[in-house]
């Protein structure tokens, strides 16, 4: 990767844990309440609040499929065997002691060996969220603890904060292609930064934002550099300082003291289940970028929008495939159609809009059976859900027809036509604006403006 404007440049790696979307906890019945507001302790149970004699249910089965799908969307090589370890640890956020995971000293990881957007991926792998703590209240809440979430393990292959950050963007734009991680969960990095060959590796534990992120790791490298790292260790990043923090000695697989899990078998992943998710992953972003460049043209604003969302970009081409007009399409769907959905606060997969619906709209607009604005007011019908449109009474392209309406205007409007005359130019479009509402938006627009422009000379 290309190295940013920075003076001193480290070597990073990075271990980024995402949350799955899934209905329900890792290793309970409990729902995975990821929305912000809930009331705390109300999604728990004996199992996830770890209960004496409470044993975990077998893995979530969606878990285990959203966990592989990121594996080789990270181009990784998926293990088949996956014995459940127990890492140890003792914080109040764990209320086993330990942490259900596929990492550790005996583990065999999920994925191993990737590589995406140029960065090497050393491992990824499924395990179970603790709890959320509050140090400053004692406060703890549950609801998080047995969430599923993935862990991705980078080599050290960063320079510095802004490739770090680029390539972070990429990472969960294309992990949001799947629908296996939740966008408005955010994701939680430490980030691990040394010197080569001058400092040991620091890391700097549980960053949630890019912007904390950049700002860690700039602080960190400068830091390194004029004070040097003799010994291993992790810190914190305070951002209202804007500085990173001691906290502790870094702890070695040996501290965490893993074993197999006896209450859970070991995952056996067969190669028909991974072929089977295989055939069902949807093109990732760069594949779709690279498409739309090449096949449709579309320039670089267009691209950008119609392929920052999976629906949004499979729906482009649903709607190209039922023969809408590329540009057409282009520009009906990332305005038009991103309007209707955001006027609603809604997404396309929450509403029932089918492409071939919307493909038959644009033909009749393409065909000059119906007026832009005409096809605007069929599309605000189509939310929640769309129907096969009908030109009805069809666009007006009669030049006589449209002065008699306009000769209407002019007559109840007589200030307006006056306004005109003496040089208001806004008042013209509110005369165009009548004639399209007593025309039912089916006026020809372009002709209606000319038709008054020759009436009020």
């Amino acid at each position: 990767m290309k190295s940013g404007n920075q003076k001193s440049e480290g070597m990073i790696g990075l271990e980024i844990h995402v949350y799955l979307v899934t209905e329900k906890k890792l290793f309970c019945n409990c729902l995975n309440s990821r929305e912000k507001g809930i009331k705390p302790n109300t999604n728990i149970c004996p199992i996830c609040t770890g209960q004496p004699g409470a044993k975990p249910l077998s893995p979530l089965k969606e878990a285990v499929e959203k966990a592989t799908q990121i594996g080789i969307a990270l181009g990784c090589s998926i293990n088949e065997y996956l014995p459940w370890q127990r890492k140890h640890y003792s914080w109040p956020d764990l209320p086993k002691g330990y942490q259900n995971t596929l990492s550790g000293s005996a583990a065999e990881p999920l994925g191993v060996e990737g590589k995406f957007e140029g960065i090497r991926i050393s491992s990824m792998h499924l395990e179970e969220d603790p709890a959320s703590w509050e140090p400053d209240t004692g406060n703890i809440d549950y609801n998080r603890s047995g969430l599923p979430l993935v862990e991705i393990v980078t080599a050290p292959d960063f320079r510095n904060s802004k490739e770090v950050v680029e390539w972070l963007k990429k990472l969960v734009h294309a992990l949001s292609y799947l629908k296996a991680v939740d966008p408005d969960a955010g994701i939680k990095v430490d980030v691990n930064v040394s010197i080569p060959k001058k400092t040991e590796r620091v890391e700097i534990k549980n960053i949630n934002s890019f912007e904390s992120i950049e700002r860690a790791i700039d602080y960190e490298i400068e830091r390194q550099m004029n004070e040097g790292n003799k010994e291993k260790h992790t810190r914190r990043f305070d951002e209202k300082k804007g500085k990173t923090e001691r906290m502790r000695s870094k702890e070695e697989a040996q501290d965490y003291r893993f074993i197999l899990d006896p209450d859970l078998k070991p995952l056996v992943l067969k190669k028909d289940f991974i072929e089977g998710i295989i055939k069902k992953m949807p093109e990732l972003p760069t594949v779709k970028i690279s498409k739309f460049k090449k096949e449709y043209k579309l320039d670089d604003k267009a691209l950008e929008i119609l392929t920052q969302n999976v629906d949004i970009a499979e729906f482009f081409e649903d709607v190209i495939s039922k023969g809408a007009q590329v540009n057409l399409a282009a520009s009906w769907i990332s305005v038009e159609l991103l309007r209707v959905l955001n006027y609603h606060k809604s997404k396309l997969d929450s509403s029932k809009i089918k492409p071939e619906h919307f493909a038959a709209l644009l033909k009749l607009l393409e065909d000059g059976k119906i007026t832009p604005l005409k096809a605007k007011e069929m599309l605000n019908s189509f939310y929640p859900e769309s129907k096969m449109p009908s030109a009805g009474e069809g666009k007006i392209n009669d030049e006589k027809e449209i002065e008699k309406v306009a000769l209407e205007s002019i007559k109840e409007n007589t200030k307006a036509a006056e306004d005109y005359k003496s040089g208001q130019s806004a008042a013209l479009n509110f005369l165009l604006g009548d004639i399209m509402k007593r025309t039912k938006k089916r006026a020809d627009y372009s002709l209606a403006k000319r038709v008054l422009e020759r009436m009020l000379r």
